[in-house]
């Protein structure tokens, strides 16, 4: 049964596809399952494969699972089988420990853009475990090697879909950034930020409303984007956004700090260094 597991876990792994490990890693008392006993659920709390006790046990441990994969966290459970009343209505006796793992794929960092701050943003997400996508006609692969995906002929902004698991970095610096933040938006992508100095954010926000964007909507965005580092360069730039984006994903307290994360001169530099 173990090697059926193991094989539809990497087969689900290798098609992005999320799921979740459940492991009785302790029972006391009577149990149909043993420790060390595993199952697969995946996003619609189906088991797939594997065993952890049947009926209301199995049934509690699909529901947690669900939750493990919500909030992209593990759980430990402890599953009551000897009150039929106030545990899980299985009046045979005993209790289990089960360790629920989420397996997930990766997010995606899509950076619109190119120039030192978007290069920047392609190593930093690497290694916090994003796949990226950059997305710019001036975009080369010796600039993003760590990109999954480099799309450099996107006229109509339909060669990368954004969802709500997407982190979207919008560094056009100037160019169609006004569009690609009303896509973002409309996708309901999970962080949408924009570098850009405070007047052309100002601009784009008020196209935004222009356009019929909720102000509840408009709020989401992160512009300027990053913590209040105080940086003055393009590398310290994106650390800030970077860093702004894993307190987004792990309940950081600084997920809302809003104040400017740099000056508008580092702004106007960033630009001159990516004007062709």
């Amino acid at each position: 049964m173990f090697a059926d597991l193991y094989t539809k876990a990497a087969e689900l792994a290798s098609q992005g596809r999320p799921f979740a490990i459940a492991t009785v890693v302790r029972v006391e008392g009577s149990s149909s399952a043993r420790r060390g006993s595993k199952a697969l659920i995946d996003p619609r709390g189906k088991l797939l494969v594997g065993w952890v006790g049947g009926g209301c046990a199995e049934s509690a441990v699909r529901s947690e699972a669900l939750l493990c994969m919500e909030t992209e966290k593990p759980r430990l459970i402890t599953v009551d089988m000897s009150d039929e009343a106030l545990g899980v209505g299985m009046p045979c006796g005993g209790t289990m420990d089960i360790f629920i793992e989420p397996v997930l794929p990766k997010p995606e960092l899509l950076i619109v853009g190119h120039g030192r701050i978007a290069e920047t943003l392609a190593v930093l997400g690497d290694v916090m475990g994003f796949t990226i996508t950059v997305n710019d006609p001036g975009a080369e692969r010796s600039a993003f090697p760590q990109a999954e995906r480099l799309v450099t002929d996107d006229f109509d902004l339909t060669e990368t879909p954004i969802g709500p698991k997407s982190f979207v970095v919008i560094a056009t610096q100037h160019k169609r950034d006004h569009l690609w933040l009303k896509k973002a938006l409309a996708g309901n992508a999970a962080y949408v930020a924009l570098i850009a100095s405070r007047h052309r954010a100002a601009l784009v926000l008020d196209y935004l409303r222009a356009e019929g964007v909720g102000e509840e909507k408009i709020a989401t965005v992160y512009a300027p984007a990053g913590l209040h580092l105080g940086a003055s360069t393009p590398e310290e730039i994106a650390l800030s956004v970077i860093s702004q984006m894993v307190a987004l994903r792990r309940g950081g307290e600084q997920t809302l700090n809003r104040h400017d994360a740099y000056t508008d001169a580092v702004i106007r530099q960033c630009e001159a260094d990516v004007r062709p």
